[in-house]
């Protein structure tokens, strides 16, 4: 079973190849990697989510990548945690 990354700390240069290869490195399966990218500016907005092929694909990661420098930024890599749905403006005035 697949597990979902966040990797958050990214420098606004890297590429969904770039961070798919880096993740890769030490042969580890990467399902899919989207960095995530602001829809009006279309510039990255430093975070992105990587889902791993296995389970096992994912802790090595976490392990071994929360904490590393990649292009030149200490990468925050954990497992994602599902989005809490939005309130309906039931809060808002």
């Amino acid at each position: 079973m697949a597990k979902r990354l966040f990797v958050g700390n990214l420098s606004f240069d890297t590429t969904q190849d770039s961070l798919r290869a880096h993740f890769e490195a030490d042969g580890r399966k990467v399902a899919s990697c989207e960095v995530m990218q602001d829809r009006d500016t279309g510039r990255s907005r430093g975070f992105a989510f990587v889902e791993m092929a296995t389970d096992g694909d994912a802790a090595t990661a976490i392990k071994s990548l929360d904490g590393q420098q990649f292009e030149g930024r200490a990468l925050k890599v954990s497992e994602a945690m599902e989005r809490k749905p939005r309130s309906h403006g039931a809060d808002r005035r």
